[in-house]
């Protein structure tokens, strides 16, 4: 037994290493309020010097900004609204082709930009008319031109 058997009994690393997240590339999109050039400046310097982000794209008429990189949602919403003293909330919309009935209450949204409706199917609270319910569903079915075996009672 040598010295360094020794040493290594007593020296031991811990065989979980949950102190080292490896973070994964993802894009973070959100709503911010972008009102001129100046703005849209001060987005896209506050975002370029944190670590870990690839690119950043400003779409000023949709107040939309795009981050690409290995980063967490949180922190970078975190820092563009303290370095920016700017609101800041998760891009809320989506392509009116994702969502069922897009002209429902709840769903459709004037400010949203245009082709997109506000994201319904991600929270289910938000408007229970944008989505059918199975009784909804199996009578829409039951006289839908695609079912061979509907029955028209008036002919």
């Amino acid at each position: 037994m040598g010295i360094v058997d020794v040493v290594s009994e007593y020296c031991t690393l811990p065989r979980t290493r949950r102190h080292l997240k490896k973070k994964q590339f993802q894009t973070v999109e959100m709503k911010v309020r972008i009102d001129c050039e100046g703005c849209e400046r001060k987005i896209r310097k506050a975002l370029e010097g944190m670590e870990g982000v690839s690119s950043v794209e400003v779409a000023a008429r949709q107040n939309k900004v795009t981050v690409a990189g290995y980063v967490d949602a949180g922190k970078v919403m975190r820092r563009v609204a303290r370095r920016t003293g700017k609101r800041v909330e998760p891009w809320p919309y989506v392509p009116y082709d994702v969502v069922a009935h897009p002209y429902a209450p709840g769903a459709y949204d004037k400010k949203a930009p245009p082709g997109y409706v506000r994201n319904v199917v991600a929270d289910p609270n938000a408007a229970p008319l944008a989505r059918a319910s199975s009784t909804e569903v199996r009578y829409t079915a039951a006289f839908s031109d695609e079912n061979p075996n509907a029955a028209c009672a008036v002919m």
